[in-house]
């Protein structure tokens, strides 16, 4: 079988290279068909959808290369598409079906008709599949076909109608099935129109669902509440949502040398931050424990990150999963850079019978240092973790961390061998995902757990800010208790005068009549 399959793969190269590049080379982009010699997978992909045979797939790969070559699909970046077409959300990857397939979003309400944009817009699908292929090679995904509050303006059967050739031509086997969710009558007819295009075999990919049965294909923690879901993701740009996320951060930053220990400036740093939290007396005792020559253990560096901590847990709000809970909830907060980048505070808490692996993503690889970055968490156990900004970088709110855990057997190791094995080999199925936000505190708030020189000490600053604002309420307290006494005045001074004036007519109707 893997012979066969060599075969084909040769013998379509050589008669592509022969029958379709010699006679015109400029036709196609030369990284194409420099890719098509090199990759099989590739080569395998076409050959898949074809069959195996081999003139059907020439074909395939003529019409996909022309295609490639005329819309600059290796070229394509975020900025050779309009950013509005980003902002509105329309078509995105985030999360995966109940098979571990990617999601791609194609929220169609968001869609008009127009001539004039639609290169744009097939640009951007053409940008999310490259982007998708590049990093996952054959994997495919799930077309989530969002028609709710979709209206007769949306229905574009030429757009719909590439979208198709994509997976049909352009990106081979990468169509697990598409999902059509809360499809307006007014469309039927349309879709009917659809099948055709599709094909009897891939007819039977498409699931046309409501509320009732998306289900069957989503969990609801990937779909969003108007489809009966509790995925609290909300799309925003920038920066590109989901697949931005790199791991593993390395427990000192991004020097890759730093990945499995500290260094001793670190252990150094950690120990005063600790020493300025508890007394004399307990400094002492540490000190004695604390050797700064001999190398630490994993689990005495996590004792020790632990006792520095503790001292600083604050109530905050928890996402409670299915693995994990996770505190914060859903933002990280930092100081600002005026008042000094400060270090926060990630808390897992275990709620399982098994051991969990986890690890960290960020969008932001090369700003943040994070303890631990990929560990284990055991049975009914909390992990703390430690974020700070690298080397002075500044944090943003545009980045995004994701925290990944997975259940392991009893039987496992923990070691960085055996997570570095276990996470190549976990069914992305059963991997738990949450994210969270980076936001920037300009002063103290009672809910922002940061920890700065080891305290929770509101600066000098801060106080002064608070005096001010508490000064400008009493002045504003007494403009108001002023305005109320002259309203009170004036009218006391209208009741007399109506009074007055009543008892001049009373008067003057006497004096008239008697």
């Amino acid at each position: 079988m893997a012979e066969n399959k060599a075969k084909l793969i040769s013998e379509t190269r050589r008669r592509f290279e022969a029958e379709y590049v010699t006679d015109k080379p400029d036709k196609y982009d030369p990284r194409d068909v420099e890719r098509l010699q090199q990759d099989d997978n590739w080569v395998e992909n076409y050959l898949f959808w074809r069959h195996d045979v081999i003139d059907e797939t020439l074909k395939m790969l003529d019409e996909s290369f022309q295609w490639r070559k005329e819309i600059a699909v290796n070229d394509l970046t975020e900025s050779s598409i309009p950013r509005w077409l980003f902002e509105i959300g329309g078509i995105y990857l985030h999360g995966y079906d109940k098979e571990g397939n990617k999601l791609f979003w194609i929220r169609v309400k968001y869609h008009i008709k127009d001539p004039k944009t639609i290169l744009d817009k097939k640009k951007l699908i053409a940008f999310w599949l490259e982007r998708y292929a590049k990093r996952e090679n054959g994997k495919p995904v799930t077309v989530m076909f969002d028609l709710s509050e979709t209206g007769i303006n949306s229905i574009d059967m030429d757009f719909v109608r590439f979208i198709i050739n994509c997976f049909k031509v352009y990106y081979p086997k990468y169509l697990s099935k598409i999902v059509i969710f809360d499809m307006p009558w007014i469309m039927n007819a349309a879709f009917k129109i659809v099948k055709s295009w599709l094909g009897p075999e891939a007819v039977s990919l498409l699931k046309f669902t409501s509320k009732n049965e998306v289900q069957d294909y989503v969990s609801a923690e990937y779909l969003p509440p108007h489809m009966g879901g509790t995925d609290p993701f909300k799309y925003s740009y920038p920066p590109l949502i989901d697949d931005d996320f790199q791991t593993p951060l390395c427990e000192n930053g991004p020097i890759a040398s730093e990945d499995e220990t500290s260094s001793k400036e670190d252990i150094e740093s950690d120990g005063k931050e600790t020493l300025e939290t508890i007394s004399n007396e307990e400094q002492s005792a540490l000190l004695k424990k604390i050797n700064l020559t001999e190398p630490t253990s994993k689990a005495e560096e996590n004792e020790k990150v632990d006792s520095k901590v503790k001292a600083f847990k604050k109530p905050l709000s928890v996402f409670k999963g299915p693995l994990l809970h996770i505190s914060p909830a859903e933002e990280l907060y930092f100081g600002s850079t005026e008042s000094g980048e400060k270090k926060t505070l990630i808390v897992l808490t275990n709620v399982t019978k098994n051991i969990v692996a986890f690890k960290v993503r960020t969008t932001a690889p090369e700003k943040y240092r994070v303890k631990p970055s990929n560990s284990s968490c055991d049975p009914g156990a909390s992990v703390d973790i430690v974020v700070s900004p690298h080397g002075g970088l500044t944090v943003s709110v545009q980045d995004r961390f994701l925290i990944m855990a997975a259940e392991m057997e009893q039987s496992s190791g923990t070691g960085p061998a055996e997570l570095t094995q276990f996470w190549k080999e976990v069914p992305r199925n059963k991997v738990m995902e949450h994210r969270l936000r980076c936001h920037i505190v300009e002063s103290s708030k009672p809910t922002t757990l940061t920890l700065k020189d080891g305290s929770f000490n509101v600066s000098d600053k801060t106080s002064e800010d608070m005096c001010l604002q508490l000064n400008r309420l009493l002045e504003s307290n007494r403009k108001l208790e002023d305005q109320v006494q002259r309203c009170i005045w004036f009218q006391q001074l209208l009741l007399s005068l109506t009074v007055l004036s009543l008892a001049f007519v009373i008067s003057f109707f006497y004096l008239l009549y008697s």
